[in-house]
């Protein structure tokens, strides 16, 4: 199925559009690998889309079971290595607001975000480190 066309600028950067809605992002390569570091970088986009994939998980989750994570929040750490560059670490430090979630909507909420297909299809030699914090 054919998602999207990207586009080489010049100057280290891309713009992706998506072919079903139109909507375009733009990349840059990072500071620390010869770019200007005013959009997100194609490494951080995969980082990124790890928590959006989490939170639509979690969606349907809620959905389902009658809950709601409305205001949810995921700060996202991405860490590189060398020799090949490469991600080498994602951390996701999801917020939740607590409400009335129990012990088991929390559960579930857990186990569908570490179920992301994201999440699945990343290497395992990448570092996952989610944390759940409930407020």
């Amino acid at each position: 199925m054919l998602i999207s066309k990207v586009s080489y600028l010049g100057e280290l950067r891309t713009s992706a559009t998506h072919l079903g809605s139109g909507v375009s992002i733009i990349t840059d390569a990072p500071l620390d690998n010869q770019g200007k570091g005013e959009a997100f970088s194609p490494t951080d986009l995969v980082a990124t889309a790890t928590a959006s994939c989490m939170l639509t998980l979690m969606g349907i989750a809620a959905r389902t079971h009658g809950l709601n994570i409305d205001g949810t929040t995921v700060e996202v750490t991405k860490v590189m290595a060398s020799n090949p560059r490469r991600i080498a670490e994602i951390r996701c430090k999801l917020v939740i607001p607590a409400g009335t979630l129990t012990g088991k909507d929390k559960q579930i909420l857990e186990i569908a975000g570490k179920t992301c297909p994201v999440i699945q299809s990343l290497s395992t030699e990448i570092i996952k480190e989610l944390t759940f914090e409930y407020q």
